[in-house]
């Protein structure tokens, strides 16, 4: 049974989330998709004991995770991760020049889950795509960037026998419905509604894996 969850990324997933550790279930997980995903988990499955923990950390670079990984992800022993990292190493060069090359972010992020298969062999993964619109803090020469971020996940995920989880189509998809900034605040961030949207789809992504671990 599935009940030990942890999220880890950067600042999609921090939102101001508490720092302190050992809070009641649902408590300090701050106001994005992981507080959403586990208000419905908790609502679905009232009876399972669940620990669901965020260690997102806001401006994280592949690298910067990377260097916490032991102590906030492996020393924590989870069943299942989800990680979304990736658009700080675009963002960081573009801002001051301190991002993380495409190549070097691929084999950081391959070398964390490699460590992470080799501490925890039946731990599941998630990898979610890092996304962007181009808006906001978004110029147009991040694009074509973070998406080939996004193809480097999507290989890992393959590699790594990890559910994937197709941020940026997701959202591109939601334009037909509300504008770009309906769904991300600055071209980066998640609105209520895309953070939303985000839960949504790892709730559906995550249905069998969760369900099957009764």
């Amino acid at each position: 049974m599935i009940n030990r969850i942890l999220f880890q990324g950067d600042s999609i997933t921090d939102v101001g989330r508490a720092r302190e550790d050992n809070l009641p279930l649902g408590q300090g997980l701050g106001t994005g998709y992981p507080q959403l995903v586990t208000a419905r988990l908790i609502t679905d499955y009232p009876s399972r004991p669940w620990i669901i923990e965020n260690k997102g950390i806001s401006g994280n670079r592949v690298v910067d995770l990377y260097a916490r990984w032991k102590i906030d992800a492996l020393n924590l022993h989870p069943q299942l991760i989800s990680i979304l990292i990736g658009v700080n190493d675009t963002w960081h060069e573009f801002g001051r020049k301190n991002g993380v090359e495409v190549p070097r972010y691929e084999m950081v992020y391959r070398e964390l889950l490699r460590w992470t298969k080799e501490v925890l062999p039946e731990v599941k993964l998630v990898l979610m795509e890092p996304f962007c619109f181009c808006f906001g803090a978004v110029g147009p020469d991040w694009v074509p960037e973070v998406k080939e971020r996004g193809k480097i996940v999507k290989k890992l995920a393959e590699e790594f026998d990890a559910l994937f989880l197709p941020c940026q189509e997701i959202l591109d998809k939601a334009l037909e419905r509300a504008p770009q900034e309906f769904w991300l605040r600055d071209g980066v961030h998640p609105a209520l509604a895309g953070h939303q949207l985000l839960a949504d789809a790892w709730i559906e992504a995550t249905k069998e894996l969760l369900h099957g671990s009764r």
